[in-house]
This record gives structure tokens, C-alpha cells and sequence, in this order.
């Protein structure tokens, strides 16, 4: 039985996680930590009080925690708790740069703690159904991959100032490449191991940001048994007004075509030149969380797998650094490492 959960920071997506754990273990001491020492005294709401240190986390001996703060404390603490036995859901990206994360996986793995990294895209049912029917070969071999996702930053959260979150800081983890790291991930675990890439990043609006607002990224994945290199795009920005988050694989046969706000997935058939539903179910907020959430707590009990693992995160990390050093070498190829 679960008695004790920490939730580590209580920004938007930690009082979500705080709510979803108090829906799921309605009887559990679940604490927060915050660095926030002079925050109200009160309990924030579903909470059973918070810590102001991880000392103090880590005498209260949680069996799992949340860690939600910023990207880049996030190994610092991950190694604490997994030091002492508890069971980890780490928020994306895993960190921001690559040190101490092999050290961290292998901790896990010696201790038999459970490690899911919070990529809750691939626990879209619409997600999983794309990928199935890509699987089936519904659409002969992929030979190419387009993928986009952007929204204006100011209305991400717009009862935020933008500038103040963490998307618009460098010092705690934003910009486009880690904020919108979901479609590295799902590209690189639907169509196979990325290879190498080639991008720009680039400041292309006038938002009061310190970060890249925009990337342009060509990659390459590892082929499969007949040789051929799926070559595959992604644009990723904060500065669109048409919010969009949409991929396409192009087939042998045709294209299939997801679409993550509407939960659509739908096939272009060349036979009668045009665009069929052939799936449709749209999540709510809390679904994909809810579904991580759940799997998190079967993985713990011994049933289940992580479906998003520490490799997983390390591997987004390992791609997201080779899109850096292209950028740098003004758009040359940049193998992935690892």
C-alpha cells in the first residue's frame, strides 16, 4: 500500500499531479516540496503539508514522488530520493544537460526503483492508435515524416506573464527545444532510433524571452532490415497565433496524418484522393496524466512497465544535444550520441 507521496514543486503541472495523486490515493500523507520558504503556512489544497528542504523530503522516507520543479534541479533530487528507495515520475524533460542521469538509471535499476520519465504524449489513445496502425502497415513503408507543434507563448498560460515562466527562462530549463520535447520523444519512439539531425534555433519574434522561440530540425533515423533511412522534419515554436501540434507520415501507399488538439487520425487515400477519419477521440486535461499516473502505480505493484523509461528521457537529452551542436556548426549533421 502507498502511505506517503511527495510532489516536488507546485507550479501548474504540480498542483496537477497533487490533485490526480489525491484522487488515486485518497488515503496517503502526500507532502509537497517547494522552495518557496515564505509561501503561506497553510496546506495547499489536497496536500497534507509541505517541506521547505530535501532533507526534511527525505526523512519523511515517501515510497514515491512527483518531481515537477524546474528541468534543470531535477537529478539533484531524483538522487536523493532514489538513494533512499523511492520509487520516481520526473517530469520532461528528464534534465537539461547529461550529467549525473546514467548515474541516476543505473541507482534505479540497483535499488529496483521504478523510473518513468513524464512524456504523457505517449499515453494519448489517438497517439497509440497512430502509432498501430503505422505497426500494421497500413500505409506500406514510411519513407517520410513531418511534424509540427506551436503555440504563442502569452497564451499558454495567459493568466501568467509569460516572461516570468519557466519556458521564457534559460536558468530554468525553457525554450522551445525542452518545452516542446514531446514530439522528439514520440517521433523517436514511433518511427525508430534518431541518428543524427541537422537544425537551426534561432529568437525569430519580438517576446521578451531569453530562449530560442523557434527550431528547425532534419532528422535522420537508424534504417530498418531493407536499408532505407526514414528522413524525417519537425518545427517547433512559441510564436504561432494558430495553435497546432500535428505529424504526418508518408507512405507507399498514402499518408497518415495525427492530429493531437482534435484526437484525429486520418488516412489520405490516393485511390479516392482525399482525407479519411479512420480514428477520433480527443482527451480531456487530465487524461494522458491520469493514464501516466496509473501506469506509474502499476509499474510499483509489479504488474506493469514503465512505458516512458530513463533510457527513454536519456535518449530525448542525447537528441536535443546533437540539435544543438548542428546549430552551432551552422546547420552541418550531427550524430546522436549514445
Amino acid at each position: 500500500m502507498i502511505n506517503r507521496v511527495l510532489i516536488v514543486g507546485l507550479g501548474s503541472i504540480g498542483k496537477r499531479h497533487l490533485r490526480l495523486a489525491r484522487m488515486l490515493l485518497p488515503n496517503a500523507d502526500i507532502r509537497i516540496l517547494r522552495h518557496q520558504t515564505n509561501a503561506t503556512k497553510d496546506s495547499p489544497e489536497n496536500s497534507n503539508g509541505c517541506f521547505y528542504n530535501i532533507k526534511e523530503a527525505a526523512d519523511f522516507s515517501p515510497q514515491l514522488a512527483v518531481i515537477a520543479n524546474p528541468a534543470p534541479f531535477h537529478i539533484d533530487i531524483a538522487n536523493v530520493l532514489a538513494e533512499i528507495g523511492t520509487h520516481i515520475l520526473i517530469e520532461k524533460p528528464l534534465s537539461t544537460s547529461l550529467n549525473g542521469i546514467k548515474e541516476l538509471i543505473e541507482t534505479c535499476k540497483k535499488k529496483n526503483i521504478v523510473l518513468l520519465i513524464g512524456y504523457n504524449l505517449r499515453f494519448s489513445l489517438s497517439l497509440k492508435h497512430f502509432r498501430g496502425l503505422l505497426e500494421k502497415g497500413i500505409i506500406g513503408n514510411v519513407l517520410s515524416v513531418r511534424c509540427e507543434v506551436g503555440q504563442y507563448l502569452p497564451t499558454w498560460r495567459p493568466e501568467l506573464d509569460y516572461r516570468k515562466s519557466v519556458s521564457a527562462n534559460r536558468k530554468l530549463g525553457g525554450g522551445v527545444l525542452f518545452e516542446l520535447s514531446h514530439e522528439i520523444d514520440y517521433l523517436n519512439w514511433i518511427f525508430g532510433n534518431i541518428e543524427w539531425t541537422q537544425a537551426k534555433l534561432s529568437h525569430q519574434s519580438g517576446l521578451e524571452i531569453d530562449v530560442e522561440d523557434s527550431a528547425h530540425i532534419i532528422f535522420g533515423f537508424v534504417p530498418k532490415t531493407n536499408d532505407h533511412q526514414i528522413i524525417g522534419t519537425a518545427n517547433l515554436d512559441f510564436i504561432r497565433h494558430d495553435a497546432t501540434r500535428i505529424c504526418i507520415a508518408i507512405g507507399e501507399n498514402g499518408s497518415l496524418r495525427w492530429n493531437g488538439l482534435t484526437g484525429e487520425v486520418s488516412i489520405y487515400e490516393p485511390r479516392v484522393k482525399k482525407w479519411v477519419d479512420v480514428y477520433s477521440h480527443q482527451d480531456q486535461r487530465d487524461d494522458t496524466y491520469l493514464a501516466e499516473w496509473e501506469n506509474f502505480i502499476a509499474c510499483i505493484i509489479g504488474n506493469e512497465t514503465p512505458l516512458v523509461s530513463g533510457k527513454d528521457g536519456l535518449k530525448v537529452l542525447q537528441i536535443i544535444e546533437s540539435i544543438k551542436l548542428s546549430t552551432l556548426s551552422n546547420g552541418q549533421k550531427s550524430m546522436v550520441s549514445g
